[in-house]
């Protein structure tokens, strides 16, 4: 068989017509003499708007309007991209037809099933309009439910992976379309994020989850290398949010990739890098708006640059927790506290612990804090800080940490030979 390149999509790479426009030609004019897996996120900003939609169905509130106007926005880009739209229309009408149903049938009471068979639909939607777009201007592309080949645990909103089932199926599913004589189809179009439980029901990998399908295909078919299509030339030492003069990483290795994913830089997904490193699949972060960037490549070398990397996480939260008693912060204690982090489903971001009281920080989610805090508090002291933010500097000196620290409440810091952490509030609040 030819060699296999897996191209990942996101968002924002196709948030309108013109957006579609431009992957189609990416696709187009792809000249890596390999097969093309093509993964694709859900349009724009459509995964928060069916969040939306799950919560007004869920509590049984009217969701017309909201639904018309999501199905507008897909339609609009439709009339930008089609002369005769007929089949698109009805086949993506249908799906939105299918959101109505299950939103006014649903009588399950756990919030996370209903999620995951309504918001997955966004990636289906997405991906039939690109693979209708994609043959429409001559490219042979046939679409792919990602439902029926990455198998998960039932999990909602989380999914783990069945790997060895997973694995199978992709390659029965596309090595026949592959070995195909020539004149077949060349590009496979399929969804990020999503796949399905044993039991049939649809799940999702976790928010973002699409980098981790596209290394998911690249693993089971043992890919020539993976790149991931951004809205930035690549890996950036900083958020350009934060750093007017963020500078492009032109090489990670993996260990580098998965530290900073970890950290929480929100440019590759945590679960991507693994999979990749443990086949040596190359990853390639690109620019959607600069195709012929050189961007960065993330292999098995080792990274030689010594350029701070900044990354920072608002939105946190910091619980310090203590004995009720007269007793030390021990295991005991410290395996109740993990035990309950886990049954809330909370990441923790940041911990330290001393003799006598344990620190976590983690995305401040009321919902989870809340349930966590409640068990809790029967054997602890508890105190609570909130809209905090978490900063992480890798290549750090003092004179960097001193500048970001400036009027700000510093709450925690942790340091080791080239990483510094540090939790603060800001002065304002």
């Amino acid at each position: 068989m030819s060699q296999i390149s897996v191209f990942k999509f996101g968002g924002a790479s196709v948030k309108d017509a013109s957006a579609v426009k431009n992957v189609g030609n990416i696709i187009t004019n792809y000249k890596g003499g390999a097969n093309l897996v093509v993964i694709v996120s859900a349009m724009g900003k459509t995964t928060n708007a069916l969040e939306v939609l799950v919560k007004l169905g869920f509590n049984k509130q009217d969701f017309d309007d909201e639904l018309k106007e999501l199905l507008k926005f897909h339609l609009d880009i439709i009339d930008g991209l089609f002369t005769d739209k007929t089949t698109i229309v009805k086949e993506v009408s249908q799906i939105f037809e299918e959101i109505k149903i299950i939103l006014n049938t649903n009588n399950s009471t756990e919030y996370n099933y209903l999620y995951d068979q309504v918001v997955s639909l966004g990636e289906v939607i997405s991906t039939k309009i690109i693979a209708a777009y994609c043959n429409s201007v001559g490219v042979k592309a046939e679409f792919k439910d990602a439902r029926g080949l990455i198998k998960t645990d039932n999990t909602y909103r989380e999914g783990k992976v069945n790997w060895n089932v997973t694995e199978y199926l992709i390659h029965q599913s596309i090595d026949p379309i592959f070995e195909k004589e020539e004149g077949a189809s060349e590009v496979i179009i399929t969804q990020g994020f999503i796949g399905q439980s044993s039991e049939g029901n649809t799940t999702t990998l976790g928010r973002e989850g699409s980098d981790y399908t596209a290394a998911i295909f690249a693993y089971s078919l043992n890919a020539t290398e993976v790149t991931i299509w951004k809205d930035v030339p690549g890996v950036l030492n900083a958020d350009p949010k934060y750093f007017d003069d963020a500078q492009i990483l032109n090489q990670l290795s993996y260990t580098d990739a998965i530290e900073l994913a970890y950290y929480g830089a929100t440019v590759i997904h945590p679960k991507t890098i693994k999979p990749l490193e443990n086949k040596k699949i190359p990853l390639r972060v690109k620019s959607f708006v600069n195709p012929s960037g050189a961007g960065t490549v993330i292999n098995e070398r080792d990274s030689l640059s010594a350029l701070p990397t900044f990354i920072f996480k608002m939105g946190q939260a910091l619980i310090s927790i203590s004995p009720k008693d007269f007793s030390f912060m021990v295991e005991e204690n410290l395996s109740e506290i993990f035990g309950l982090l886990a049954k809330y489903r909370i990441k923790e971001n940041l911990m330290q612990h001393s003799a006598l009281s344990f620190q976590v920080c983690v995305d401040n989610d009321i919902d989870k804090i809340t349930k966590f805090y409640l068990d809790l508090e029967k054997s602890f002291n508890i105190q609570l800080e909130e809209n905090l933010e978490l900063i992480t500097v890798r290549n750090y000196n003092q004179s960097t940490v001193d500048r970001l620290i400036g009027g700000k409440k510093l709450l925690v810091e942790q340091k080791n030979s080239h990483t510094v952490r540090l939790v603060a509030q800001s002065s304002h609040t």
